[in-house]
């Protein structure tokens, strides 16, 4: 198991294939279990905010930044930050993201102050990190960083074992929230889940709800 490690995780796989749900079991099963963990979806963030949430910044840094603000990185000092979509971190970030890496500590936004941090580092993406460091968008001494230990998480239509433990906790959801009474899957639901292109959490409970 990776989870006892303190090493980087790199993992990777299709978009919902659970990949910060498995990062935050890795957690919950680390030594830094009860501390913080932190997920930063890094694609959902522009350049120019990225780094100011990631490590924080001074009262004054820039334009609107009325008070000092704690990044990502101070908030799970001693627990596990998650990173998710690593590779579309760009270039002046990821610079900033290797020296935390090699020297635990980083400035924030408009400080001279270093900020030494105990934090595991857990990545993930949905595409080949490889490529796109071969392709010159993405820093190869950061990619090792992170690449110590890699996963591969499979896509469920991958995972038709996976199905009965998924689907079930998934429909006494929606039973609740629509207000219907689950009574339990018909013999033949499952098998027809197996078969079929997998519809999301969403559409295939309602599709075994339906009248």
């Amino acid at each position: 198991s990776t989870a006892p490690a303190p090493s980087p995780v790199l993992s990777h796989g299709a978009s919902g294939s659970c990949k910060e749900t498995a990062a935050k079991a890795r957690h919950d099963l680390s030594p830094r279990s009860g501390k913080p963990f932190i997920a930063v979806n890094c694609a959902a963030l522009p350049e120019s905010l990225l780094a100011a949430e990631l490590f924080g910044h001074e009262k004054g840094a820039f334009t609107g930044a009325a008070e000092l603000r704690l990044g990502r990185f101070e908030l799970a000092d001693t627990g596990t930050i998650f990173l998710d979509e690593i590779g579309e971190i760009p270039a002046s970030v990821q610079v900033k993201l290797l020296r935390v890496l090699e020297t635990r500590a980083f400035f924030r936004v408009g400080g001279v102050q270093p900020i030494k941090v105990d934090v595991r580092v857990l990545a993930a993406t949905n595409r080949s990190l490889r490529d796109t460091v071969s392709q010159g968008a993405f820093r190869d001494d950061l990619y090792y960083r992170l690449n110590v230990l890699n996963i591969y998480l499979p896509p469920l239509r991958e995972r038709d074992e996976d199905l009965p433990l998924l689907v079930r906790p998934f429909i006494r959801e929606f039973a609740k929230t629509h207000a219907r009474t689950f009574r339990g899957l018909p013999p033949q639901a499952m098998p027809q889940l197996g078969r079929a292109p997998w519809l999301g959490r969403g559409e295939a409970c309602r599709s075994l709800m339906a009248p």
